[in-house]
């Protein structure tokens, strides 16, 4: 008996559906986010604009979406980390911020979202903004607030520091020079360099407790 090929409305939405993400995220490397009007992503993606409407409600939708799909810490959590936490947080700590550090570097897509949110007050990116703070309190509190107790805020703003700087080395050596303190960053030696720095840090932090 042939096999029977999946075909219709549902399959078709869905391929739709990813071809409209997808000329969001072309849009974005392309145009920047000021590229991201409802005329242009449909051209880009070559269907009506009335299928935007019909499938993701809204433009501003379709990029919520989109900006989700693109997103490291929203999708980042114990689970899928796959890192032992029985230290407090130690390596899942490095894990996720050297992740991070590497993830910017490589999703242009990214990149474009992070300077967005700096420079333009927008309901779609502080939802995303607020959602990931949410879930990064979720590992704070369930991991490793118990493990440095009164001294949690400490290594909070540790962490803070830590990750604003993947996000800022990225993008300056992206869009301006790519030395920084006489470290060439598009370098493997001097990435590997920020890379050892955030390990040191970061045990320096749990030693220091």
């Amino acid at each position: 008996m042939p096999r029977k090929v999946v075909q219709g409305p549902i399959r078709d939405k869905e391929k739709t559906k990813q071809k409209l993400l997808a000329a969001v995220g072309k849009i974005l490397r392309t145009k920047g986010y000021s590229g991201l009007k409802v005329s242009k992503i449909a051209a880009v993606a070559g269907f009506d604009k009335k299928l935007i409407y019909e499938y993701f409600g809204s433009t501003e939708k379709l990029i919520d979406e989109y900006i989700r799909s693109q997103d490291y810490w929203s999708k980042t959590n114990e689970e899928n980390l796959h890192v032992d936490i029985s230290d407090g947080g130690k390596e899942l700590s490095k894990v996720a911020i050297l992740n991070q550090f590497e993830h910017i570097k490589k999703n242009k897509e990214l990149q474009k979202i992070i300077l967005w949110g700096l420079s333009e007050s927008k309901p779609i990116l502080k939802k995303v903004a607020d959602e990931r703070e949410e879930m990064g309190e979720q590992l704070f509190t369930h991991i490793v607030d118990p493990h440095f107790k009164d001294q949690s805020m400490r290594y909070r703003a540790i962490a803070a520091l830590l990750v604003s700087g993947a996000y800022y080395l990225n993008l300056y050596t992206a869009y301006n020079a790519s030395v920084f303190c006489g470290i060439d960053l598009k370098s493997e030696e001097g990435r590997k360099e920020i890379e050892k720095a955030i390990t040191e840090i970061i045990d320096f932090a749990y030693e220091e407790k």
